[in-house]
């Protein structure tokens, strides 16, 4: 009697590529990492173009210096070309990053990045979700539709998801879903940061009332274009809706952030408010959008009204699409839904002062050996992702693929310090943001992560 056949593992996967997905600051770096180390790399992005999603935004300045921006391994990589880096000190907008590095990097890997090509799923070979056997030995399935309409399958012995959230911006409802009413007033409704330097939209707002929804970078960036926008055209008006109450926190770190450009953006905020180009609306939980002639009127899940607006603008943050993940085993905190093992170390409900701990290929594995979640999407629904903090990310795991496991632990990083105090589990209280006023904040350092480098910062 013959034995039944057993699985066996696919030829070497080895000389398969790594797929990255997406063609964006973290999954370019990627690449420039894999090719350092010798491992092909196959970049396949869903936009025409090296950092679509960052074009999207080309209109806003990053808080981030040009030095803090440009992946080092991607430096070298470019260097032979000719390309020469922007003066460090200068602050880019999004369209100057993808245009002077991102798409000159892209550039460089050539056929090694794929554009208008979309990866509807990911899972191992011949096996779903369920299926134990040999599973580790089989390579992965990387399913494709491309711009022109075609389809393909590729195998690959890794995979590094770098897609990251933009796509998936997070609704106006309180509960984390969209807020009754919210569909049908589309097209009143923006998730993005205006681009008020475009004639089109500008007329949009231009003597308006736009309600801004959050509490982040972004709205500060909306708050103060709006707020400019109103010096020109009379009526100009923002109401600022946060959930929470106003602190010392809630501007951020101003003069004190280790990041200038990320503190004067708090303070711009502040100046909205102040100069009354903004009235901030505190403990303001949507619930419901109604219209009201030609206005949207927001409510509130205590049964609040706002007065009447023309336009909102929502920028409560982005959550991972891991719809084209599921047939893979992968371990994600129940909240923020980043890897098990990153998620205490950037959890919002209990860090204050956006302490950062040293984290690599250790604390981004998953059960699915070698699949990772890298850059913004690691976060999960974490905010405050810093670019240099997705390049270290994809420099470990780079180490590691190539076994040089020493290299992939030594995770050596110096953060400056967010500026934010929020969180210990509190932050929505007012009286807890009042608490935290003239705190940790008031002083911050320099977070030095690496080999012996201390736990905490500050007080905090």
């Amino acid at each position: 009697m013959s034995e039944p056949c057993k699985p066996t593992a696919h030829a070497s996967t080895t000389a398969l590529p790594t797929v990255v997905i997406g063609a964006g600051p973290i999954g370019l770096a990627a690449a420039a990492h894999l090719v350092e180390r010798g491992i092909e790399p196959l970049v396949l992005e869903a936009g025409d173009t090296a950092g679509a999603a960052v074009r999207e935004w080309s209109h806003v300045r990053l808080f981030s210096t040009w030095a803090e921006v440009v992946d080092p391994a991607a430096e070298k990589l470019l260097a032979p070309t000719g390309w020469s880096a922007p003066d460090g000190a200068t602050y880019p907008t999004g369209g100057d990053w993808a245009s002077r590095y991102l798409q000159p990097l892209a550039d460089v890997l050539g056929k090694r990045v794929r554009f208008g090509a979309t990866v509807t799923g990911v899972s191992r070979l011949g096996r779903d979700r369920v299926v134990d056997a040999d599973r580790d030995q089989q390579p992965f399935t990387v399913h494709i539709a491309y711009a022109d309409g075609r389809e393909e399958r590729i195998t690959a012995r890794a995979v590094i998801d770098a897609s990251g959230t933009w796509a998936t911006p997070s609704p106006i409802g309180g509960d984390g879903l969209p807020a009754l009413g919210e569909k049908a007033a589309a097209d009143r409704i923006s998730y993005r940061v205006p681009d008020l330097k475009d004639p089109a939209v500008r007329a949009r707002y231009a003597g308006k009332r736009s309600a801004v929804i959050g509490s982040g970078a972004s709205a500060f960036t909306a708050l103060a274009y709006l707020a400019d926008l109103a010096k020109d055209a009379p009526g100009t008006h923002a109401a600022w809706v946060l959930r929470r109450g106003i602190g010392g926190a809630t501007f951020g770190g101003g003069e004190a952030d280790q990041l200038p450009a990320r503190g004067a953006l708090g303070l711009a905020a502040k100046a909205a408010v102040d100069d009354g180009h903004a009235d901030a609306v505190t403990g303001f939980r949507t619930t419901a959008v109604e219209k009201t002639g030609d206005q949207l009127t927001l409510v509130s899940e205590d049964g609040r009204r706002l007065d009447p607006v023309d336009e909102v603008i929502v920028l409560t943050g982005f959550r991972p699409d891991l719809s084209f993940v599921s047939e893979l085993r992968l371990g994600l905190d129940e909240r923020l839904q980043a890897p098990i093992e990153l998620a205490p170390l950037i959890d919002p409900n209990v860090h204050s002062c956006g302490t950062v701990y040293p984290h690599g290929v250790g604390e981004l594995s998953h059960p699915e050996k070698d699949v990772y979640l890298v850059g913004m999407k690691s976060y999960g629904r974490a905010p405050t992702f810093l670019a240099m903090t997705g390049y270290e990310q994809v420099r470990s795991i780079a180490a590691a693929l190539a076994g040089d496991q020493e290299a992939a632990e030594r995770v050596e990083l110096t953060l400056p310090e967010t500026g934010v105090c929020g969180g210990a589990g509190l932050f929505d209280e007012p009286a807890a943001a009042q608490e935290q006023d003239g705190g940790c904040c008031a002083a911050p350092s320099t977070l030095q992560i690496g080999v012996g480098a201390p736990t905490s910062s500050g007080t905090c």
